[in-house]
C-alpha cells in the first residue's frame, strides 16, 4: 500500500531563556512569569495573518521536540513523574518519544510586535519551549470549545499540587536580573531533576538566561548553592539577539 508522507516547514521559532532542555516545566502554564517571543520565518512575516488574534489572550502553539534522535519510536515511555518506572502508552503521555515529535502548547499571549525587521513578534508567557524549538502552526484558544472543567487528568492529576520549596540566598538573588527572579524560582519549584533522582548530595545545573544555577535537593527543600554565568548559547537573528534560545522533552 502506497505511504503517505505529508511535509512540513516550520513557520516560527521559539526564542527562550532556556538554551538546554534540562529545568524546562513539563507542561505549558506551570510558570507563568516564564517568557518567551514566536519568531515568525521570513515568508510569514505578514501583519495580515495575525489580523484579530490581539482578541484573545491565549494561544495554541502546535511544534516538534527537535532535540529529540529521530530513529524511531516507543509504544511505551516512562514517565518522570512516575519516577521513570512505571510504563504507559506513548499516546496516554506528552512524551517527545512519539512518531512524529509533535508537541502542544497553551500559552498567554502577552502581545504582538508588529514594528521591526522581524514583525509581527508574539511575546507570551508560560512557555514550556526551549529556545529554538520550531513552531508549525498557531492558533487561537477558544474556551468555548477548549475548556471542559470536568475533564479527568488521568495520572497528572496526582501531581497537581507538587511543588518544591526553594530556598536561595540573597547572594545569589543578586546574580538573578530582578525581572528574571520569580521566573527562575517558579521554575526551581517545579523541581528539574529526573524524577528517579533522590540523592540529597547530588548538585545539579540549570542555565537560564545566560546562568548556570546549582542546586540541590532534599525532600521537598531546594536550595540554591550558587549562581554563574553560563557559557554563551544566545541565538542570533539577522537582526541580532532577540533573548535566551529551544523546548523541553518530557513526559505525560
Amino acid at each position: 500500500m502506497e505511504q503517505n508522507t505529508a511535509v512540513m516547514n516550520p513557520i516560527a521559532r521559539i526564542y527562550s531563556d532556556f538554551p538546554t532542555k534540562f529545568g524546562i516545566p513539563r507542561q505549558s502554564g506551570l510558570v507563568e512569569e516564564l517568557q518567551a517571543s514566536v519568531v515568525m520565518e521570513p515568508e510569514y512575516r505578514n501583519a495580515d495573518a495575525f489580523r484579530g488574534l490581539e482578541e484573545f489572550s491565549h494561544i495554541w502553539l502546535i511544534w516538534q521536540f527537535s532535540a529529540v534522535p529521530q530513529e524511531g519510536w516507543s509504544p511505551t515511555v516512562r514517565p518522570p513523574r512516575l519516577g521513570g518506572n512505571q510504563r504507559m502508552g506513548v499516546f496516554a503521555t506528552r512524551s517527545p518519544f512519539r512518531p512524529n515529535r509533535m508537541g502542544l502548547s497553551c500559552v498567554r499571549l502577552l502581545g504582538i510586535d508588529f514594528c521591526g525587521e522581524l514583525g509581527p513578534v508574539l511575546r507570551i508567557a508560560g512557555a514550556d519551549l526551549m529556545d529554538g524549538t520550531p513552531v508549525f502552526d498557531i492558533k487561537p484558544y477558544v474556551p468555548l470549545a477548549d475548556c471542559r472543567p470536568e475533564a479527568a487528568g488521568g495520572f497528572s492529576d496526582r501531581f497537581r499540587s507538587y511543588h518544591l520549596q526553594v530556598q536561595m540566598g540573597e547572594q545569589w538573588k543578586q546574580k538573578i536580573p530582578s525581572e528574571k527572579l520569580e521566573a527562575v524560582l517558579g521554575v526551581l519549584g517545579q523541581d528539574p531533576r529526573p524524577s528517579y533522582q533522590k540523592d540529597p548530595d547530588r548538585i545539579y545545573g540549570m542555565e537560564f538566561a545566560g546562568l548556570e544555577i546549582k542546586f540541590r535537593v532534599d525532600g521537598q527543600v531546594l536550595t540554591v548553592c550558587r549562581v554563574e554565568k553560563a557559557a554563551d548559547h544566545s541565538c542570533q537573528t539577522e537582526n541580532g539577539r532577540i533573548s535566551g534560545r529551544t523546548e523541553k522533552e518530557s513526559e505525560g
